[in-house]
């Protein structure tokens, strides 16, 4: 990253940690996002030999995939300080966003199954930390065809519920629906965070949620989602035909449960969303303000001209209002798992989107022609940077639904 950061509160161990994130980002992640994102068709993107795999196991190697995992079940959760969490992820969308997401979901049932007593769960969180080479990989089964934001907009509208409903016939469920194309990691994922109808006639409050594997019968994929941005990101969409999971795999099946707990989740994920993407506003303006010290034009580097200083400047002032706030937001709600400020939150996700998108956008006006062109990172941020402000949720009905904790 251009410049120095002046935060006060990263330790030297922390930063010992981050050194080696930003090797890892700056000399894996990066490069292969940039190769993935030029592949013509996505099902490349996950083929056998893919740098994809590197990437994964990368991660794997430094250990970041067990890091809100507790002790007992082999993870860092008690060992990592907060901010260190929180700067890895950010480095890790300033390296490719869409690969950073990539891996955060892959982690997401895993996470979720360490915090259930049960000898299933905590054996499938051991089993996952335990895993150096990207063999298991988890997506977040919850968006589909016809129901995507209304997932976090709950509703009282009984007409509007989950596709995808579960079943109970004795000491199993029988799931039957598809989820949407947009599942972030479906086409790889050996398991699932599933939510999943239980009660019909309560629309989209009637829902339980379950952690699968998705090996057993009755489950089948979709293609590989073909996409303007994020494309390292593979996502795509999972069938269910008269699937059987024990009952014990339906980890929360009160619906008045999951309703009571809605807001924790909404939190996490708009809260890691701002984020990976206030690491990406800051790369975009660390593209632009190299380019602008080394592309001379009128005799003289771009960045003595004073309209590329300003604009500058105003990309600077942004990216580094939208990190300091994901990172203020992001402390507070690891110190408040059971009470995280929504709205904070879903306000950190806005601001860091938006300004990723506008800190790109303005970066590519400074490449000017070049900024259109694949020789250089930047129009690719644009791209990942734009997908962001639809993805886990469009901004303006987020911000709606977020009024409701004010």
């Amino acid at each position: 990253m251009s410049g120095h950061d002046i935060d006060l509160n990263v330790s030297p161990e922390t930063k010992a940690v981050l050194r080696e994130v930003k090797r890892f980002g700056m000399e894996v992640m990066r490069p292969a996002g940039i190769q993935l994102d030029r592949l013509a068709d996505p099902v490349d993107v996950i083929a056998q030999g893919s740098v994809l795999w590197d990437v994964f196991k990368g991660f794997r190697a430094l250990g970041l995939h067990t890091m809100q995992i507790p002790r007992a079940c082999g993870g860092l959760a008690e060992e990592k300080d907060p901010m260190a969490a929180i700067l890895i992820a950010e480095q890790l969308g300033y390296a490719d966003a869409g690969l950073a997401i990539s891996m955060g979901v892959s982690c997401m049932p895993f996470n979720y199954a360490a915090m259930f007593p049960t000898p299933e769960m905590q054996q499938l969180a051991r089993d996952f930390c335990a895993d150096r080479d990207g063999r298991m990989i988890g997506c977040w089964a919850i968006t589909e065809p016809d129901h995507g934001t209304d997932w976090s907009l709950g509703g009282g509208n009984l007409k509007c519920g989950p596709s995808v409903k579960a079943v109970l016939q004795g000491n199993e469920y029988i799931i039957n629906g598809e989820k949407s194309a947009w599942v972030s990691n479906g086409t790889i994922a050996t398991h699932a965070l599933l939510h999943v109808s239980l009660d019909p006639s309560r629309g989209m409050q009637g829902q339980g949620l379950a952690i699968i594997p998705l090996d057993l019968p009755g489950i089948s994929r979709g293609k590989p989602l073909d996409k303007m941005g994020q494309r390292p990101l593979n996502q795509g969409s999972i069938i269910f035909e008269d699937a059987r999971i024990p009952k014990e795999y339906m980890v929360i099946p009160y619906p008045d449960f999951i309703n009571a707990s809605s807001g924790q989740g909404l939190a996490m994920v708009n809260g890691g969303m701002a984020i990976v993407f206030a690491g990406l506003a800051k790369a975009a303006f660390d593209e632009a303000y190299a380019y602008a010290r080394q592309r001379v034009q009128g005799g003289v580097p771009i960045i003595e001209h004073a309209p590329i200083k300003l604009k500058l400047m105003k990309m600077f002032e942004r990216a580094e209002a939208a990190r300091a706030n994901a990172r203020r937001m992001a402390l507070y709600n690891l110190a408040n798992p059971l009470a995280p400020s929504v709205v904070h939150a879903v306000a950190a996700k806005c601001l860091s989107t938006e300004t990723a998108t506008f800190v790109a956008s303005e970066a590519m006006q400074i490449f000017g022609g070049y900024g259109l062109a694949r020789e250089f990172p930047i129009e690719k941020m644009y791209r990942d940077a734009r997908a962001s402000m639809i993805e886990d949720g469009v901004n303006d009905a987020l911000a709606m639904k977020a009024m409701e904790y004010m």
